[in-house]
């Protein structure tokens, strides 16, 4: 039995509908972005234009949880601050919101603290992953260095490196590779 395409061409129609109602890329604004029904994908805002980084690994998914609980049991036995995930989002400036994999906020920050998105945290660890290491790498440094996040980990699990960096004089500076 050979499949048909009559079910596609039904929904073709109804997806340029359901497109039209959002702003074109380019175009979207903070309210649009917030307006957008709840979900578990992360979804990130930059320069106008909605980011839909790939799926995370499964290889991805154990690092982060990892350094989740980790940094969570770190910071609470201290009393340092409260540890979040993504997606979550992390509004950097206005226009700039991104959902770090892990992130810590020191408990002296407490006023970034919000409940539908953060300010700029103290402390972002991205893990990379094939689709995401470019901008994990270029961009995103940049804007966590703009936004004065204080401390910027990259973890690499394909060839299992942390490397540590810190905000000096507006921008990052190695201060120690794992691997």
């Amino acid at each position: 039995m050979r499949p048909t395409t009559a079910p596609r061409a039904s929904i073709a129609p109804l997806t340029v509908k359901v497109a039209q109602l959002f702003p074109r890329q380019g175009q979207w604004t903070e309210a649009d972005y917030f307006a957008l029904p709840e979900t578990n994908r992360y979804l990130e805002l930059s320069e106008g234009r909605l980011i839909m980084p790939p799926h995370p690994t499964n290889t991805h998914q154990a690092a982060v949880g990892c350094l989740y609980r980790w940094l969570d049991e770190f910071v609470r036995e201290r009393h340092l601050g409260i540890v979040r995930l993504a997606p979550l989002p992390v509004r950097l400036w206005p226009g700039k919101v991104r959902e770090p994999d892990v992130f810590f906020l020191a408990r002296e920050h407490g006023d970034r603290i919000g409940e539908q998105a953060f300010g700029p945290p103290d402390l972002v660890m991205e893990v990379t992953s094939p689709g995401t290491r470019r901008v994990d790498r270029s961009e995103k440094p940049l804007e966590y260095a703009r936004a004065g996040v204080a401390e910027y980990w990259i973890v690499d699990p394909s060839v299992q490196t942390v490397e540590v960096f810190v905000l000096r004089a507006g921008s990052y500076q190695l201060l120690a590779r794992w691997s």
